[in-house]
């Protein structure tokens, strides 16, 4: 069973891949059985959809950028879940997680291949109170979309996925509180998937 975790900073290396690695390795320590995969955008130019109808029937984008070598790994086998991690622009997800998303309309086009997927996201802002609920509530809309299952963070917290501050003294890595809503995202993802799979 594979998960897949899409880091959706145009920085490198950042925050927003710590947040997703620290989701990551939470599944892999609860549930062993379960394999984990990072894609990167900061490392791959993914742009817009182009609404030029080409993926309408096979998964194949006309557009000459890094989504075509995403597509085996989104595709070959569908993942169980996915995890998607953005920080906060300007109240809203990122261009490339846009892009992102807006690009996995082919899967929607050549028969809904995310249906029952497990959806979890993970945003962070730089400050507390930043809008870390509606940016996940935007995510979420496009997982609703493709008709993918969608979980938040879970017991005892239950909101509506992983929310961050990048704000403390110490970074990210201060902010004990978001971190663990991240860890529980991905166990959620996890959890629900296996019994899904079961």
């Amino acid at each position: 069973m594979k998960i897949v975790g899409i880091s959706c900073s145009p920085r490198k290396g950042k925050t927003t891949r710590y947040a997703l690695e620290h989701c990551l390795k939470a599944i892999t320590e609860k549930f062993p059985e379960v394999e984990t995969v990072i894609i990167d955008l900061a490392e791959n130019k993914v742009g817009g959809c182009i609404a030029c109808g080409h993926c309408t029937k096979k998964l194949e984008c006309s557009q000459d950028d890094d989504f075509n070598k995403l597509i085996p790994f989104l595709s070959d086998p569908i993942p169980a879940g996915m995890i998607v991690a953005t920080p906060i622009y300007l109240s809203a997800m990122t261009s490339q997680c846009k892009a992102f998303l807006d690009r996995c309309v082919m899967f929607r086009r050549n028969g809904f291949l995310f249906r029952n997927m497990v959806g979890g996201a993970i945003a962070l802002g730089g400050f507390r109170n930043g809008g870390q609920g509606s940016v996940i509530q935007q995510v979420h809309a496009s997982m609703l979309a493709q008709d993918m299952i969608i979980v938040g963070d879970g017991a005892p917290s239950a909101h509506f996925g992983g929310c961050i501050w990048s704000g403390p003294p110490d970074g990210i890595k201060g902010d004990k509180v978001g971190l663990q809503t991240a860890q529980n995202v991905g166990c959620r993802v996890a959890e629900l998937a296996l019994r899904l799979a079961s």
